[in-house]
């Protein structure tokens, strides 16, 4: 799979393909149906399957203190959407001048110049443009007058409720790990870097690696089961999310205990 961020270093070899454009925070469950649509079409067409995506997240540049939290760093989507079978991904570098073209100027650069896209597929609650302004009947005409195909993938429902992002996160703050798992398909993943903490856990037998810097969204405070992946391999893992009470300290931790771990 390819990864660019600037579409003028395109190869025309992943021009006339079936594309997909939007943010997949988490690519999830919903994610997987509409990429397993744009995979088969850009087959059926026998050009390469593109997903075109934001970097950072729209609301990030225009609202940022509404800036969602994000389930997936942009490694780790790229990783995902490589999995799922897609050729190229196009994680734009956002802006304002970007955010503000029209739904019609963004159609005519993006879609019909830039990519030359033979089939688009979308959600039916797809918007695209300034202000998103265009929904997806206003790709439609668009798609239509250019004589590029579109297909419009239904949401998927799980537990009563459409999969998304924003319900994700919702579950994601309350803690609700095994319902996020069944949503995405997989286990929730957090990354961090070892930071140096008061190694007291070291010395009852214990020992936590304490992340920091985790760049995505942390779970709700409590103690968890997981695994963690380092250097190629899995280790079973107690997590702790929270203070310390004990030692009268209340600012919020991530430790990690790796069972049968023996090492630094």
């Amino acid at each position: 799979m390819t990864f660019i961020r600037d579409l003028d270093e395109l190869p025309d070899s992943f021009q006339a393909g079936a594309l997909t454009i939007g943010n997949f925070d988490g690519v999830h469950l919903g994610h997987a149906a509409l990429v397993k649509e744009l995979v088969g079409a850009a087959q059926a067409a026998d050009g390469p399957a593109v997903v075109f995506t934001f970097d950072p997240h729209p609301v990030t540049v225009l609202k940022p203190e509404l800036a969602p939290v994000p389930l997936v760093w942009m490694e780790r989507k790229i990783e995902l959407l490589q999995e799922l079978g897609v050729d190229l991904v196009v994680a734009y570098p956002t802006d304002k001048e970007f955010l503000g073209l029209s739904p019609k100027a963004f159609f005519d650069k993006v879609v019909c110049g830039q990519l030359n896209a033979r089939t688009m597929i979308e959600g039916a609650n797809f918007c695209f443009g300034h202000d998103r302004q265009g929904t997806i009947e206003t790709l439609r005409e668009h798609c239509e007058l250019a004589q590029i195909g579109l297909r419009v993938v239904e949401s998927i429902s799980l537990a009563d409720e459409v999969v998304s992002s924003s319900r994700i996160r919702k579950l994601v703050r309350a803690g609700e790990l095994g319902l996020v798992g069944q949503l995405l398909g997989r286990p929730y993943r957090v990354r961090g870097i070892v930071g140096r903490g008061m190694a007291r856990g070291a010395t009852i037998g214990f020992p936590t690696a304490n992340l920091v810097e985790i760049d995505n969204l942390v779970p709700a405070l409590g103690v968890y089961a997981g695994s963690t992946h380092w250097e190629g391999r899995d280790w079973p893992a107690a997590i702790h999310v929270g203070g310390n009470p004990t030692f009268q300290e209340n600012d919020v931790k991530f430790e990690v205990h790796l069972i049968g771990f023996d090492g630094d």
